[in-house]
């Protein structure tokens, strides 16, 4: 394999196509995947043009590995027990919980996701795994309004995309090395979600 070097003169470390990987996510994520070229890549990596194509098939090849790497753990989420069984509010509440940990585990691929745009095979692909996200949470939200524990007068629709927007935004701001874990912001965020910002008023039953 072709290994460039650095300035100083010293060889580049070597690529497996894990690293290659997170290299590429970071560039699709500066530049824009429509903005990113192979030259580019090649550049960001140190490997020659050749050696890149001894990892991959090209750069949607890449967008795609990156983009399994987000939607796979997320949509496994709604398949874990406590997703499937029980009150439709318990299972939210756990979806919401899952989502929130997935995120922060896999931040890097899930920024990737959430600014993807539709405009490769690849794009409009994980954007269909995202809408089919969507409608089986909007679901859970209707059964939870069905069983009483979410009012009527809530839109199923608009409840999960402004949930899932509170959690999406944390790739905007939450940093791993902030201080504040995975369990304690989950946490945070599910009750803000389901018990709001108002304190119980005085001799309030």
């Amino acid at each position: 394999m072709s290994v460039r070097t650095l300035p100083s003169g010293e060889p580049r470390p070597r690529y497996d196509q894990e690293r290659l990987l997170l290299v590429a996510v970071d560039v699709f994520t500066e530049r824009g995947y429509d903005g990113t070229s192979m030259d580019q890549l090649s550049h960001a990596s140190g490997l020659s043009k050749s050696s890149l194509y001894h990892h991959i098939d090209g750069k949607e090849h890449l967008l795609r590995m990156a983009l399994e790497r987000a939607l796979d753990p997320l949509l496994a989420v709604l398949e874990e027990p406590e997703a499937t069984t029980g009150r439709a509010i318990d299972r939210l509440h756990h979806v919401i919980t899952r989502e929130v940990q997935v995120l922060t585990e896999c931040l890097p691929f899930v920024t990737l996701l959430l600014r993807v745009r539709g405009n490769t095979e690849t794009e409009r692909w994980a954007l269909d795994r995202r809408r089919e996200f969507d409608h089986r949470v909007t679901t859970l939200v209707e059964e939870a309004v069905v069983e009483g524990d979410i009012r009527a007068d809530v839109d199923a629709a608009t409840t999960t995309r402004l949930v899932f927007g509170l959690v999406n935004s944390l790739i905007e701001w939450y940093r791993p090395d902030g201080g504040l874990t995975p369990d304690d912001l989950a946490a945070q965020i599910t009750s803000l979600i389901f018990t709001g910002l108002h304190t119980t008023p005085s001799g309030a039953a």
